[in-house]
């Protein structure tokens, strides 16, 4: 799936023209969340690839487009003999910036494309690669827009053989079924590589079940991608 949306995101790049948008990252958890940033297309990655993000605080960042990446949340990180990790989400920088890394699954993902300002924006919450933490995506002007959010907490429900569990044993995130197994039947791939042959399964469902708005697996676009057009504005909520 990741190669097909790609394309189709290269392609929106091409015909678009520029227009920049502002990203605002509200962190509503209860402990400080360290979002990390990926810029695709070979383009150069933003002016921030990760920060800190306390409890309660804002940070705002301007995206140049054409533009397409992904945003997410890092948790349970701290720094340690000069090395900064996290629980969940890690890129593997050793530092608080990404630099041009991108997230570790189990993670949430925010993908989005910016397109031109008669064109369209494009975005997703992705829990294809597993979850760690609930976000929203509310955009900010701009017509035709809609909200999605994964607002639930997965790992309550995650089971097992999908949990990463952390020092004290609670669930801190939940893989997908194709990151735990790599089969596959679960990553839509070799044989069940195209929607008439990867239908979802009983894995993907407790993920759907829980954020309904959210890709689930490879082919859940149909629910799970969402557009704007007219150059919004979008803010970006951990623990909506």
């Amino acid at each position: 799936m990741e190669s097909r949306r790609l394309l189709t995101q290269i392609l929106v790049l091409l015909i678009s023209g520029a227009h920049s948008a502002t990203f605002t990252f509200i962190n509503n958890c209860p402990d400080t969340v360290w979002p990390g940033t990926l810029t695709g297309v070979s383009r150069s990655q933003l002016s921030s690839s990760g920060f800190e993000l306390a409890a309660g605080a804002t940070y705002a960042l301007n995206v140049p487009a054409p533009w397409s990446g992904r945003f997410w949340g890092r948790s349970l990180c701290s720094t340690s003999a000069g090395k900064f990790t996290c629980g969940t989400g890690d890129c593997g920088s050793g530092q608080i910036t990404c630099n041009g890394a991108g997230a570790i699954p189990p993670c949430t993902l925010v993908e989005f494309t910016l397109a031109a300002n008669a064109g369209q924006d494009f975005y997703d919450i992705s829990l294809v690669d597993g979850y760690n933490l609930p976000v929203s995506v509310t955009p900010q002007g701009g017509s035709g827009c809609n909200l999605t959010s994964c607002p639930a907490n997965v790992n309550s429900v995650c089971p097992p053989e999908l949990s990463v569990t952390g020092s004290d044993g609670s669930v801190i995130a939940c893989k997908s079924a194709c990151e735990a197994f790599k089969n596959p039947k679960y990553c839509c791939t070799g044989d069940f590589g195209s929607p008439s042959t990867c239908p979802p399964t009983n894995y993907s469902m407790i993920f759907k079940n829980q954020c309904p708005q959210a890709y689930s697996y490879a082919y859940d676009d149909n629910t799970s991608t969402f557009t704007c057009s007219g150059g919004a504005n979008y803010l970006i909520t951990f623990c909506p």
